[in-house]
């Protein structure tokens, strides 16, 4: 009995001191215990995903690659692969595992190193968001105490939907959502159980023991899970042997991008950052939505990339790069090797890299980089006539030899039947930008070919001479001053003699084609570049200056100058088109913008764009007092005069056609535009638009200097075929066709509605007086009230053509406008 009692008073004692220890030890370390309150209220670090407005993933920017999901979403296979590796008694002990942690003392006291760390799902929980992966006893401690705490804050499944959602899966996957995306490009509930237990033996050793960093290991770790999940019952023999001898399929997959568009997910980016900075931008989760749709999107990037490349092969094909073998003196490569070879060539844009292995008299066979074998027929080689110069083209080719050999590492598209077409990686540059007048949102932009190649963003930095864009802006200056577009103004050559610098100035219209005096809708429609000089000469270069920066251009690229009514003008194609809106919408100053709304992890709208809107209903003092409504910086019946004589530009009138009539082939009656082409053809422009939409495409070389240049015709190509100079009809206007092509389909017609406070006359379209004649010679033109002519055609008519004493409806002598 002795014996007993003094048994028992050893166990006594020893709880008591256990539990005094066990208490001064908490004590000790609770200063260092953080609150695991927060993991009520946990934010994991998700990176920040950039949608289309209509919901297309379009990019996703983050250093960790995060997919959160809830324990409902999870397979239940998954959670038993998890549970039998990591704590098959997770939902039984109160967060820490006594029998795991005797498991772990016997094997350090036997061993004498830390083996095993008994540490249960909660725990781990517990050391992923608070402490360090350092084999510590104080660490274990703390480790104990938090997870202790976790325990009776949270839920059993709470724990283990955070554990599941925060742990380390490698290739900087977190979460094993990411982890599914990452390794085998699907959802979690996609996967099948050899995969499922891939990423549940993860948890271990992610950097050693992932499938494609090691995959002889993954595999290994894979079988140990699911013999774990065999011995729990969790799955049978049979499907443990068939798991089992499942093969590998992991490899690395980015996000699921559904929809790529990497110049505006840029502009979202850097956005996204100024905001929120580097850390929360990227790391807190957002959502955001652009103001783009993935249909016009996508139709811009197809335009802008179809119009580089007929742009391109129609100047010629500037040859073979590289190749690989000589077929006259080498031994050819083995197909290995050339596989090797094109599998360190990254495709770009729609071009496919191949190396030529044979060719006949003409077709060509080549070996793409997934190992196809495939046929260039003649049709496909035979527009590479030899590039000489920007100006001159060589002589189309008549065998495949006069164009390669085997050997070589070439370029091909393949097209819509599913042919190849030799190719050639571009050296022209180009950007578009389309935007919604009436509110300013962005509807589509690229700026340039390829990302990959260049991040340089042509559509918002690329600062270019206009031309001939600039002329509407100049015209609304002109109705600004009392003229109309039934002005007569003088289409004859200039002649400038500046005598500080001893040098005539002799601007030219291109072509260099004169029709004497003409009325300010002609000159307008037909880019005449002398009409434009006198116009500023009328007006007066510093007041034209004033008006241009109406349309919000900065004063420090509009200047004073005489130059400025052809062009010299530099300005981004974004900013061209919200300048061209003004004339779309009545007369406001839109301010574009690209995201739509902003979401925070948990979908709730944390930001939502509120445009300033056209009102043309509103009053004067509505719109200048509201915070709503954008600015009116002209009147709506200037507005409406220039997108009219716009809209002639387009479609003519009767005995002459504008520069932009290529646009009649949309078949619609509602759109208005302008070429633009600057001196020795270095940048080309079309910009064009009905009351919905505004679209610019600027064409040129990122080098400034270069010219674009002439071509002679190519029997051998079928598209857009022409002989002589590159201008902003052939060369610009293409790809905005091909894009409101697809973007107008579907829009009702949307013309420029005509404002109150005009009237319309019949007025003879050579004299601009009135006429009483219903034949082509006349035409109803638009006048603001009190400008329109009060002569007749069949009063006297002073001679149009002294610039002395003939006087034009304006009330200004031709002398003062010369």
């Amino acid at each position: 009995m002795a014996f007993i009692k003094n048994f028992l008073r050893f166990i006594i004692i020893c709880t008591i001191l256990g539990t005094f220890a066990v208490v001064i030890l908490y004590f000790y370390v609770k200063p260092e215990l953080p609150s695991v309150a927060v993991l009520k209220d946990v934010q994991l670090q998700t990176p920040m995903q950039v949608f289309t407005k209509d919901g297309q993933l379009i990019n996703q920017f983050g250093e960790k690659k995060r997919i959160p999901v809830t324990i409902d979403q999870i397979p239940q296979d998954f959670l038993n692969a998890i549970l039998a590796t990591e704590d098959n008694r997770f939902y039984d002990h109160p967060g820490i595992d006594p029998i795991g942690i005797v498991r772990s003392a016997i094997v350090l006291i036997t061993t004498g190193e830390k083996k095993q760390g008994a540490s249960t799902i909660t725990m781990q929980t517990a050391r992923n968001f608070f402490l360090t992966r350092e084999k510590a006893y104080m660490r274990k401690i703390k480790e104990i105490f938090i997870a202790l705490h976790i325990e009776s804050l949270m839920t059993k499944d709470e724990i283990l939907a955070l554990y599941l959602n925060k742990i380390e899966l490698g290739h900087r996957a977190f979460g094993v959502g990411a982890a599914a995306q990452v390794y085998y490009g699907k959802d979690l509930e996609q996967l099948n159980l050899p995969q499922l237990a891939m990423i549940a033996g993860l948890p271990k050793a992610p950097s050693s023991l992932n499938p494609i960093s090691n995959p002889t290991r993954a595999k290994h770790r894979r079988n140990v899970v699911l013999s774990r999940m065999l011995v729990e019952g969790y799955i049978s023999q049979a499907q443990f042997d068939d798991a089992s001898k499942a093969p590998i399929t992991a490899k690395k997959h980015g996000a699921e991008i559904e929809f790529s568009s990497p110049y505006i997910s840029e502009m979202i980016r850097a956005d996204m950052v100024a905001r929120f900075g580097l850390d929360g931008a990227y790391n807190n989760g957002y959502k955001v939505y652009a103001t783009i749709t993935a249909k016009n999107q996508a139709a811009a990037q197809k335009a802008l990339m179809d119009n580089i490349h007929n742009y391109d092969h129609r100047h010629g094909f500037r040859g073979v790069n590289i190749y690989l073998w000589n077929s006259e003196t080498d031994t050819a490569w083995q197909r290995n090797e050339i596989l090797s070879y094109l599998e360190s060539v990254n495709e770009i844009g729609y071009l496919k890299a191949a190396v030529v292995e044979q060719i006949d008299e003409q077709n060509a066979y080549a070996v793409l980089k997934n190992g196809n074998s495939i046929t260039i027929p003649w049709d496909g080689l035979k527009w590479a006539r030899p590039y000489i110069s920007h100006s001159r083209q060589g002589k189309p080719p008549e065998t495949t030899s006069d164009i390669l050999y085997p050997g070589a590492f070439v370029w091909l598209q393949q097209n819509q039947d599913g042919q190849y077409k030799l190719s050639q990686m571009p050296d022209v540059s180009s950007a578009i930008v389309s935007i919604n007048p009436q509110t300013g949102a962005i509807e589509s932009l690229v700026g340039g070919y390829s990302f990959e190649l260049s991040q340089y963003n042509r559509a918002t930095q690329a600062k270019r001479q206009v031309g001939s864009n600039i002329k509407p802006f100049l015209y609304s200056a002109a109705i600004e001053h009392g003229y109309s577009l039934g002005s007569i103004i003088n289409d004859a050559p200039i002649n400038s003699w500046n005598s500080a610098q001893r040098i005539a100035w002799r601007p030219e219209n291109s072509p260099p084609n004169y029709d004497g005096p003409i009325r300010m809708r002609r000159a307008l429609a037909q880019s005449k570049n002398v009409v434009a000089v006198r116009l500023l000469r009328g007006i007066g270069a510093r007041e034209t200056v004033d008006h241009l920066l109406k349309f919000g251009f900065s004063p420090e690229d509009i200047k004073p100058h005489e130059a400025l009514s052809l062009g010299a003008a530099s300005l981004t194609p974004l900013e061209v088109a919200r300048g061209m809106a003004t004339f779309a919408n009545g007369g406001h100053l839109i301010e574009p913008y690209f995201i739509d709304r902003i979401e925070d992890a948990e979908g709730n709208i944390v930001y939502k764009s509120q445009p300033l809107v056209v009102c043309n209903q509103c009053s004067a003092e509505e719109v200048r007092d509201s915070f709503h409504y954008a600015p009116r910086v002209i009147s709506e019946q200037n507005a409406f005069l220039i997108a009219d004589a716009m809209n002639t530009a387009i479609y003519g009138e009767p005995g002459w056609v504008g520069t932009g009539w290529r646009a009649k082939d949309l078949k619609r009656n509602d759109l208005s535009g302008k070429t633009g082409t600057t001196n020795d053809i270095v940048d080309t422009w079309f910009s064009g638009f009905n009351s919905q939409v505004i679209t610019t495409v600027w064409v040129g070389f990122d080098d400034a200097g270069k010219r674009l240049g002439r071509v002679s015709y190519n029997n051998n190509l079928s598209r857009n075929q022409f002989a002589g100079g590159e201008s902003g009809a052939r060369t610009a206007q293409p790809a905005w066709l091909d894009y409101m092509r697809e973007a107008l389909r579907g829009m009702p017609s949307a013309p420029i509605e005509q404002p109150e406070g005009l009237v319309s006359v019949r007025i003879d379209r050579k004299s601009g007086l009135l006429t009483k004649k219903t034949d082509n010679s006349s035409r109803f033109e638009y006048f603001i009230k009190g400008t329109a002519p009060t002569q007749y055609t069949q009063q006297e008519v002073p001679n149009l053509f002294d610039p002395y004493t003939t006087t034009t409806d304006s009330g200004k002598t031709t002398e003062e406008l010369f």
